[in-house]
């Protein structure tokens, strides 16, 4: 599931949008891998290290390495929160970040309703 702000507009499929349909259509097939396996590989999906339990979908096409951020709502539903085009070996701390801040306004919007 992909997170929404207030407004109804989704950033990862805003970012999906601005890629290739064959890099687009390889980022759909490892989201299909990771709803479908129960084992899934770390070269698809792990949980980033010190954060506020946020996993990174790991995607890589050609010379291209893509990464969406999210987190998991009640431990089974995976909602994804921004997608970026990986640049650096670490993953940005801007990108964590702003998946923290979407994870804690997701679930304050959640409670109150």
């Amino acid at each position: 599931m992909f997170y929404r702000l207030p407004n109804g507009a989704s950033p990862v499929e805003e970012f999906l949008d601005l890629l290739t349909g064959k890099q687009a259509q390889k980022v759909l097939w490892v989201l299909q891998l990771i709803e479908e396996l129960d084992a899934i590989p770390r070269q698809y999906f792990k949980k980033l290290v010190g954060n506020e339990n946020i996993w990174e979908v790991r995607i890589q096409f050609g010379n291209d390495i893509f990464r969406l951020l999210g987190f998991f709502d009640n431990g089974t539903l995976l909602i994804l929160t921004n997608g970026f085009a990986k640049k650096t070996q670490q993953t940005p701390l801007q990108e964590i970040d702003l998946a923290v801040r979407r994870k804690k306004e997701y679930l304050a919007r959640r409670k109150k309703s």
